[in-house]
């Protein structure tokens, strides 16, 4: 049984389609103890049976950096992708027989960017990871989604659908119906291969899966200043994206202009020029932006909205 002197502590959880982040820091000071990583907890992307493992491996990390034995903390917050759409209860379910915390809070992982990343915790929040998905939150605490609709449904700006577009513009290149690009020979080396028709069996057969291709958009980012194909793909994706974050917008029915904008995911965070292409096509829509926050680590964000739910009701 903890001491009675033990400061009470507070779980922070972003769970995502690549990895998930549990932070356990004090409930007073908001300062960090441990912190744990798992795998995907993306209930729609990998299933219940390995997103419940994911959140379990992360918790019981944190516990284990911080030194302390494993227990209910005064309060958690999981911000967790898809989990607005599916899988709330199973959450909940997972968290009463983990004891997780006394006091539980489970949304989507987008609201963790509101708390990190907009200074009065209100306004558009957009992910460009892996996937991609946009958020409006109003001064009321009203929400409006667009976007988040998967790898074969949607996810445009997202790094997957940035890198599957490099390749298939390298295969056009290489069967001479598209002009040359730097691109066919940069995925070449990628995929340790020499010739062309060997990315085949590259790509259908040997565990080049959603994470892996995303993992390409990185390469398509460093050449669009200098390979046209590279360019036109980034600044189509940040056209896409701008107009998702309009239709958030729109949707929640917020204040177009001025608007507070928290940003995360590596498209963001790992790319100047396409943060730039991405707000200034914001104004295509009629959105100006206003303060704009990078949160490079959306489970702070947790934290914050883990402490708020210890506060007099």
């Amino acid at each position: 049984m903890p001491h009675s002197n033990s400061p009470r502590l507070v779980l922070g959880i972003d769970g995502g389609a690549t990895s998930t982040v549990a932070l356990l820091a004090e409930a007073d000071t908001g300062r960090e103890v441990g912190r744990g990583v798992g795998g995907p907890s993306n209930i729609n992307a990998v299933g219940i049976d390995p997103s419940l493992r994911a959140l379990d491996e992360a918790v019981a990390a944190a516990f284990a950096v911080a030194g302390r034995p494993r227990r209910a903390a005064a309060a958690a917050a999981l911000g967790l992708a898809g989990v607005d759409l599916a899988g709330t209860d199973v959450i909940r379910g997972w968290a009463e027989r983990a004891n997780l915390a006394d006091r539980v809070s489970i949304a989507n992982d987008a609201t963790l960017l509101f708390a990190a990343g907009t200074p009065d915790g209100w306004g558009l929040a957009v992910v460009a990871g892996t996937g991609s998905i946009a958020f409006a939150l109003d001064q009321q605490g009203n929400a409006a989604r667009a976007g988040g609709w998967g790898y074969l449904l949607g996810d445009e700006g997202s790094a997957y659908r940035t890198g599957l577009l490099a390749i298939r513009a390298a295969c056009r290149s290489a069967d001479g119906v598209a002009p040359p690009t730097k691109l066919l020979p940069a995925l070449m080396d990628r995929f340790d291969v020499s010739d062309p028709r060997e990315i085949i069996p590259v790509v259908y057969g040997s565990g080049w899966d959603k994470a892996a291709i995303a993992g390409l958009a990185p390469a398509v980012l460093e050449l669009a200043p200098d390979d046209q194909a590279a360019a036109a793909i980034v600044d189509e994706q940040a056209l896409e994206l701008a107009k998702t974050a309009a239709g958030a917008i729109a949707t929640g029915r917020l204040p177009p202009h001025d608007i507070p904008i928290a940003l995360t995911g590596g498209m963001f965070l790992r790319s100047e020029p396409f943060r730039t292409q991405f707000l200034d096509h914001l104004k295509l829509y009629d959105v100006t932006p206003g303060p704009v926050g990078l949160v490079e680590d959306p489970a702070v964000g947790a934290i914050a909205i883990a402490r708020k739910l210890l506060e007099p009701r």
